[in-house]
């Protein structure tokens, strides 16, 4: 799979999200922003980007995903954190 192609079916599952993919074969780093993860647990917020991918995972197009995934508030404080 590429970068791409990972990045548009997320986008298709969380739409309005920034998603950020790298890596190239079947290993993929996703950094993905959603309000959708408001109120959840890092648990909760893995399983909903994993179920995304779920298909891909079974039939090996993806061997590994390390996912970072925050909801916009959690991104900003971050990036402040940085820059500062």
């Amino acid at each position: 799979m590429q970068n791409e192609q990972v990045q548009a079916q997320l986008l298709a599952e969380f739409p309005g999200a920034e998603v950020m993919v790298s890596g190239e074969g079947c290993n993929f780093g996703v950094t993905i922003v959603s309000a959708q993860f408001d109120g959840m647990s890092r648990v909760q917020e893995q399983k909903l980007v994993y179920a995304t991918l779920s298909e891909q995972i079974a039939s090996g197009d993806i061997h590994a995903v390390t996912i970072k995934a925050y909801t916009p508030e959690e991104w900003k404080k971050m990036n402040e954190l940085q820059v500062g």
